[in-house]
């Protein structure tokens, strides 16, 4: 892998556009499966998934720092990082082969089903691979994780109609779909990371993150503890709470795939520090981030008709979450602004006190002093307020994760704003706003369509008028579209 300049806006545009792709090939993937099996498979699908989860939980913890100490040169970090990941997969994999037997009784899963999941046990270390080589990667050139995906993907699609449709084996041509596509997406990414698969192994690196990783876990920990809000929603919020909260945070998190747009600013500030990167990243961010959250709050009961008819009266929930996904999404792209800015590992070692004392430890408590809003106040308001009242509980639910969520992102900022300078577009949001407004008033004033092509057709319509007004309102706009037109036309000529 030679050493490339990391191409901010060209990185993050290929990189949100496979998400955006990954949208329409996970849904065709998914409404294949589900039409293809009975309750009881499809079920047992979704508890695959449930138990790999639980095994991969450790898989992003060395790589967030494996990725630290790539950007800054270290020789040996790539291979020392696959090297351990993959160790720790062997250890997860151990662990679970003897609870087999155990988790498929306790669940009383037929012995049908045994074979697949033995099967997750490969689909758990790729993930582990995957997972490290593309930390690996976005240090250098983030954009090929953008082809990655598309592959894997476009790969999964395929196999899975062969497999699932036309040979009528639904799990296991699931199964065996995912984990081909991402053996396909490993051996890419390997091609690429050669002449660095030369280097000496360097373990005393291992040491280091694995010091790091202490407050990696204290993270995860602070994480699953603030998503314990859902069990709450789904213990008193009565039949139908959760699955309508769950339907709205489908579409919403589609809002939040606008902060992948920056994705290459993390690993381009742990080498140089410009504020230019970080307003030009924001601008690009908030370009989409803004018009997404207004096209969903317009069109917020025509999105969940297509999903689930009946529950159409969660658009209020919706609305809700698609602000606090814009919250979220700029949340992320500060949080990536404190990441690459963070100095605390710069010397290839890793202090436990240092980093107690660091900005990033502040970052990774966050969590916990979000559920310290969020629970006390979700159990008080759902217990005596909303118990076994679907809607309100979900509403209710939405409305105590953004407020906590709003009050994080403040403290976030004001972190972030002693640790370097930051230039707020103020003119160009003021732009964004306007075009993304007047879209979101041709939204309203149509009859919202109940079709999911329709409803998929007017979307594209309404982004085109966005696109098209900023054009003629922000120069700017005009030249990054020019810009990345002519990448395109450079590369399908390469």
């Amino acid at each position: 892998m030679t050493k490339e300049e990391i191409r901010l806006q060209y990185s993050g545009f290929v990189i949100f556009a496979a998400k955006m792709l990954s949208v329409a090939t996970g849904l065709i993937f998914q409404l294949m499966i589900a039409r293809a099996t009975v309750d009881a498979e499809y079920d047992v699908w979704f508890n695959l998934n449930d138990i790999s989860t639980y095994f991969t939980l450790l898989a992003g913890i060395i790589p967030f720092w494996v990725m630290r100490f790539v950007a800054r040169g270290k020789e040996g970090a790539i291979k020392t990082g696959i090297f351990a990941n993959l160790t720790i997969s062997v250890i997860a994999i151990i662990i679970y082969l003897p609870l087999i037997s155990l988790i498929t009784s306790a669940l009383n899963i037929s012995g049908q089903f045994l074979f697949l999941y033995l099967m997750i046990t490969v689909e758990i270390i790729e993930i582990y691979l995957i997972n490290i080589i593309e930390m690996c990667l976005r240090a250098k050139i983030p954009h090929v994780i953008g082809y990655g995906l598309l592959i894997a993907e476009v790969c999964k699609v395929i196999l899975g109609y062969i497999v699932i449709v036309e040979l009528r084996q639904p799990l296991f041509g699931a199964l065996l779909s995912i984990i081909v596509a991402f053996s396909i997406q490993i051996i890419y990414y390997i091609k690429l990371l050669l002449p660095e698969l030369k280097q000496k192994v360097q373990w005393e690196y291992v040491k280091e993150w694995l010091r790091g990783s202490l407050a990696s876990i204290y993270n995860v920990v602070g994480n699953q503890i603030a998503a314990f809000v859902l069990i709450l929603l789904f213990i008193y919020g009565g039949d139908g709470g959760r699955s309508r909260y769950g339907l709205a945070t489908q579409v919403a998190n589609i809002i939040t795939y606008s902060s992948f747009l920056a994705f290459a600013l993390y690993p381009k500030l742990l080498t140089e520090r410009k504020r230019e990167d970080i307003t030009s990243s924001l601008k690009v961010v908030l370009m989409f981030a803004i018009p997404m959250t207004a096209g969903v709050v317009a069109l917020s009961d025509s999105y969940i008709i297509i999903m689930r008819g009946e529950y159409v009266d969660a658009q209020f929930v919706l609305v809700v979450l698609a602000i606090d996904a814009l919250v979220a999404t700029i949340s992320t792209f500060f949080s990536y602004v404190l990441f690459g800015v963070e100095r605390v590992d710069e010397k290839a070692k890793i202090s436990l006190k240092e980093l107690l004392r660091s900005r990033l430890f502040i970052l990774f408590s966050l969590p916990y002093f979000h559920s310290a809003i969020t629970l006390p106040t979700a159990f008080f308001i759902l217990a005596n307020y909303a118990h076994n009242q679907p809607l309100q509980a979900a509403l209710y639910v939405g409305i105590i994760n953004m407020s906590a969520r709003f009050a994080m992102f403040l403290i976030l900022y004001a972190i972030v704003r002693k640790m370097t300078e930051i230039d707020i577009p103020w003119r160009k949001i003021g732009n964004y706003t306007f075009a993304s407004i007047l879209m979101a008033a041709f939204l309203f004033v149509l009859p919202h369509p109940t079709r999911i092509a329709i409803t998929l057709l007017i979307t594209g319509v309404a982004g085109t008028i966005y696109l098209a007004l900023l054009i003629a309102i922000d120069e700017e706009a005009k030249q990054l579209a020019k810009s990345i037109l002519q990448e395109i036309k450079f590369k399908v000529r390469k």
